[in-house]
């Protein structure tokens, strides 16, 4: 029998490639000392774009955020760990599901801090949108 109280195995361990990984510093704190949830999202998108960019073999933009959770502040020092899995693959657009992870004081276990969907769409040369590739290139 599992107890009710215990955490998903989803919260203990990241979902997907660690594609990111930086360090949270002073300059990006809000107003409260927390590293701005701006930032992180910032982070987040760098990671889904990289993943994305492999799968289409191509420049992609972000079109959306989808789902947005933050469960937990990231803290200055804290080494912010984004994973990335691609979730869904469209004619043009591309979904990517993304965790980001803080490992407290640099060493210390991972806590999860956030979650979110965000979906690119593929574009061309011209910056207009392309047909992905059914398989990577």
């Amino acid at each position: 029998m599992t107890d009710p109280a215990a955490p998903d195995s989803a919260d203990i361990e990241p979902a997907g490639a660690l594609t990111v990984r930086t360090l949270a510093m002073p300059a990006d704190t809000n107003p409260a000392g927390d590293i701005f949830g701006g930032w992180v999202m910032s982070q987040m998108d760098i990671a889904g774009a990289i993943a994305a960019v492999e799968r289409v073999a191509g420049r992609v933009v972000t079109v959306a955020v989808d789902s947005m959770t933050f469960i937990a502040p990231v803290k200055v020092g804290d080494v912010l760990c984004v994973y990335t899995t691609i979730e869904r693959v469209g004619k043009t657009s591309i979904t990517v599901s993304i965790e980001a992870w803080a490992r407290r004081n640099r060493i210390s276990d991972r806590v999860k801090v956030t979650e979110a969907r965000y979906v690119y769409v593929a574009l061309d040369e011209h910056g207009a949108k392309r047909q992905i590739p059914s398989e990577p290139e």
